[in-house]
């Protein structure tokens, strides 16, 4: 059967916030815009109204529909409920792809993926980490058996698909050496996003834009802010943007810290209109794999200050003066003091722009993965995949 007629792709991932979202709704978008039907199955139970937002603005895209059902961060007796439904789901869709984000997407996709090739049913399954799993420490009992699990699931895939080289090295170190498919294809943002955008008149001094947990490291920008101040010798002002299970927790502290008032938060809000309220983004997280606030910022023309964590140094470069000591407030707010006092500092700290949009687009992040589809299922670029009856 010849090229005439598309491939069929559904993603499967838990929640549907912060950079494993971003990532799927731009895949949707690029591949339906090259004439393939794609759908998507997350988690009922998270997201609020920014995601319902996102939601509405992907569903045009979205040919195979969106299925949304209970699925639970933690594994329990509720998964074996979510995987019926979510074969019964996949089964009537008939995909000629599976791809699964994030632990418990990757067990969606892997496991129903391998049921349907049971009844000689031809699909791919792929999984990509996204960090996921790959948080949890081997020498916990929590992270033995997650890790064991990711280990065995291999037998169940196709290829797994690492967003840097950083995520694949610590594949190997905590999982061990794949014995599946692998690839490594970097995150990217759609061509129209890399525009400056301008400050508003009322712009602030540093932003932080993210989750609310500890994880992402909003107490490490709280804290640094505080040192930065004492640094430069005046008052600054600063922004947190981002919704999360510690934001109380966040809002107490920059209270005791005396801090309220020249410290701001507003929810989630679109990167781009975030982007308007500060030329300096900070990045303080203790974990990451490759996060996309980072690609979009230097895409609106900011200056970024991050962790050395992750695919980070795979952005701003390796020995770039923007990257701190991971989870030292003292050394990040030592960068974000050079930052605030030297206004040319921008032009020497941040990498080449046309680098940057030639490496981390979303068309190349489009096309490569695509590929991997085709190649999977043994396709050369005008043919598609016959269904069993």
């Amino acid at each position: 059967m010849r090229g005439d007629r598309p491939l069929r792709i559904i993603h499967c991932f838990r929640s549907p916030v912060g950079g494993i979202f971003r990532h799927v709704r731009d895949l949707v978008e690029e591949h339906t815009k090259a004439g393939h039907e794609v759908g998507i199955i997350c988690d009922s139970t998270t997201g609020g109204a920014h995601e319902d937002k996102l939601f509405d603005q992907v569903r045009p895209y979205l040919a195979l529909g969106l299925r949304r059902l209970p699925i639970r961060r933690t594994i329990g007796p509720t998964d074996f409920a979510a995987l019926w439904r979510s074969y019964k789901e996949i089964r009537s869709l008939q995909p000629d792809v599976l791809h699964g984000h994030g632990a418990k997407g990757g067990a969606i996709a892997r496991i129903i993926g391998s049921a349907l090739r049971v009844n000689r049913y031809r699909v791919a399954r792929l999984y990509s980490p996204h960090g996921g799993s790959m948080h949890f420490d081997r020498s916990t009992l929590a992270g033995q058996v997650i890790l064991r699990l990711e280990r065995m699931q291999e037998r169940f895939t196709d290829s797994l698909v690492f967003v840097c080289d950083f995520e694949r090295n610590t594949y190997e170190t905590k999982i061990g050496p794949p014995r599946t498919g692998e690839r490594i294809i970097y995150n990217g943002i759609r061509d129209s996003e890399f525009m400056p955008v301008p400050m508003r008149s009322d712009s602030v001094h540093f932003l932080f834009i993210g989750m609310l947990r500890d994880l992402k490291g909003p107490d490490l920008f709280i804290d640094a802010f505080a040192q930065t101040e004492r640094l430069v010798g005046r008052p600054l002002s600063a922004l947190i943007v981002g919704d999360g299970p510690d934001r109380e927790k966040y809002k107490t502290m920059m209270t005791e810290r005396g801090l309220g008032r020249r410290i701001g938060m507003l929810p989630a809000l679109p990167a781009t209109e975030a982007f308007t309220m500060s030329q300096n983004v900070v990045v303080p997280s203790r974990a990451e794999a490759m996060p996309y606030i980072v690609i979009e910022a230097l895409a609106a023309g900011k200056t970024v200050i991050a962790a050395r964590v992750g695919g980070i140094p795979e952005i701003l470069g390796a020995d770039s003066p923007a990257l701190a000591i991971p989870d030292d407030a003292a050394d990040l707010a030592r960068i974000m003091a050079t930052a605030a006092a030297s206004p040319n500092w921008h032009d020497a700290a941040m990498p080449d722009r046309d680098r940057v949009r030639t490496v981390f687009s979303a068309s190349t992040m489009a096309r490569e993965m695509l590929g991997l589809y085709r190649e999977i299922l043994d396709l050369p670029a005008t043919e598609v995949p016959r269904r069993a009856a």
